[in-house]
């Protein structure tokens, strides 16, 4: 079944591949059709001009692809963006890809590109590992994220670029990604799975107006980069495909997220910045992450998660205007003993969440390592952590907040949330202190000082005054949401 809702909300749902039960069209709906967003954020983020012209355009096509889904289209991208590399120069220039399905290993891009999908072109990511290169592991993780060594190269690669532009008219971007997850179920990968999307030291990035199925690991990966934009994008891959995160900044600063759709095996959003020795070591933190007006659901992962690499260090995060469904955790940071960097000045607000297993979860134990060379007194430094706002119905746990023995974490802050528990527990905490407001059902004892009128300036982005219209505005009706669980 096909779903688009563009005229509703102002993102798109749009795949041939996966089918969607009545009732979760009506939850979108419901969602879309009841709620008013406002934007708070301090910093703009700018919006994605993917209709930009460029001076200088070539279609597939003129360099010989075929678009019958068999033909291997290496070789046409590689040749078409070699040629517009001249342009580069002259104002940049746009590669057009037009109705079609177009098989292809990885390629690269470059700086000044606009890469064009129409809205019935589909590329589709070889079937064969040896069109994926391998290429070194990131500095700042040591090794490949699942096996030593390198990792193969993603679909759509880029290094060292600037402005660059991956958009169209919601086409979309298949990686086929079903042979490499039973590869890694089999235990018979070579090295690590690849993204879909992978770009490198790059700056002024734009990937809009799109849909992307099926990757065989993460997603969409901007690593090392800087002003990058992340809008109107529809992210899907089955509930049960491992490790299929939908957008993962990684030490990357001045990033925005925003009116996006993502469905899939993992976190729907996940910010790193490296693993533990390699992460410290070459220190280069994720910071001023913009996210907002994000819906989706996973089985397997959170709605949004720090973590667990992000030994270079995680902040200035602020998300607004969530809503998350029949998914395991919404909000989570993950961390552990020999991490080292620190999560700081997170603000998240406006949350809405149905038939979720933990609303918020603070996890000390996430310690796969690279190797035997990390620090065990590394220990990560996790504070100011405000999250507020928070509407949810049919929730098993309000909250597992677990710092780390010797390393507490600090002035976590709690404001208007309500919950409806199914769990006779519904919060378990330690090694956690920090204040709430107006929390139901009554949360953890380190917790429960109250944030007014002593602590508002212990808490991220908390004003001295709490505004009367708090717990008022921007909320969703949950009445008009299906309580079945639908996956």
């Amino acid at each position: 079944m096909k779903r688009s809702f563009s005229l509703i909300c102002p993102f798109m749902i749009n795949s041939e591949n996966l089918s969607f039960q009545l009732v979760d069209v009506l939850l979108v709906l419901a969602f879309c059709g009841h709620i008013a967003w406002t934007v708070k954020a301090s910093s703009q983020c700018k919006q994605a001009l993917s209709w930009e012209i460029r001076p200088h355009s070539v279609a597939i096509t003129e360099f010989g692809a075929v678009g019958d889904g068999v033909t291997l289209n290496t070789k046409a991208f590689q040749n078409a963006i070699f040629y517009l590399n001249s342009f580069s120069d002259k104002g940049g220039a746009k590669l057009f890809v037009p109705p079609g399905r177009w098989l292809t290993g990885s390629f690269d891009l470059i700086s000044h590109l606009t890469l064009w999908l129409d809205k019935d072109a589909v590329i589709l990511g070889s079937n064969n590992p040896d069109d994926w290169p391998v290429v070194d592991p990131l500095p700042s993780y040591g090794r490949g994220v699942e096996l030593p060594g390198g990792r193969h190269r993603s679909l759509i690669y880029g290094r060292n670029l600037t402005d660059v532009i991956i958009t169209g008219d919601n086409g979309t971007i298949d990686g086929q990604g079903s042979v490499w997850w039973n590869w890694f179920k089999r235990k018979t990968l070579d090295y690590t799975r690849p993204h879909l999307v992978e770009l490198m030291n790059s700056t002024g990035v734009v990937i809009s107006n799109l849909t992307f199925l099926n990757s065989p690991f993460w997603t969409i990966h901007p690593v090392y980069c800087s002003h990058v934009i992340v809008q109107n994008v529809t992210i899907l891959a089955p509930l049960d495909s491992p490790n299929t995160d939908g957008i993962n900044p990684d030490s990357s600063n001045d990033v925005c997220i925003e009116d996006c759709y993502i469905s899939t095996g993992d976190d729907l959003i996940a910010i790193k910045s490296g693993w533990d020795e390699y992460g410290i070591s070459f220190a280069r933190p994720s910071t001023n992450i913009i996210i907002r007006r994000l819906i989706g659901h996973n089985r397997n992962g959170s709605g949004i998660a720090i973590g667990s690499e992000m030994s270079g260090g995680v902040s200035e995060v602020y998300a607004e205007n969530l809503y998350f469904f029949y998914s395991s955790t919404a909000i989570t940071i993950k961390t552990a003993r020999g991490r080292g960097g620190y999560v700081r000045n997170i603000y998240i607000l406006n949350v809405t969440l149905v038939g979720v297993d933990t609303a918020i979860r603070f996890d000390s134990t996430f310690s796969p390592h690279p190797d035997d060379f990390y620090d065990p007194n590394a220990l990560p430094v996790i504070e100011r952590i405000t999250i507020k706002d928070v509407i949810g119905n049919n929730i098993k746990v309000a909250g597992l907040l677990k710092g780390i023995e010797g390393d507490t974490f600090h002035h976590v802050c709690l404001l208007n949330i309500a919950l409806t528990v199914t769990s006779g527990s519904p919060w378990n905490c330690s090694h956690i202190q920090g204040y709430s407001a107006m929390v139901s059902p009554e949360t953890c004892e380190p917790l429960k000082e109250s944030i007014y009128p002593n602590h508002s300036s212990d808490c991220y982005h908390l004003s001295n005054h709490l505004r009367s219209s708090v717990g008022n505005a921007n909320r969703l009706n949950l009445g008009m949401l299906p309580r079945e669980n639908v996956i």
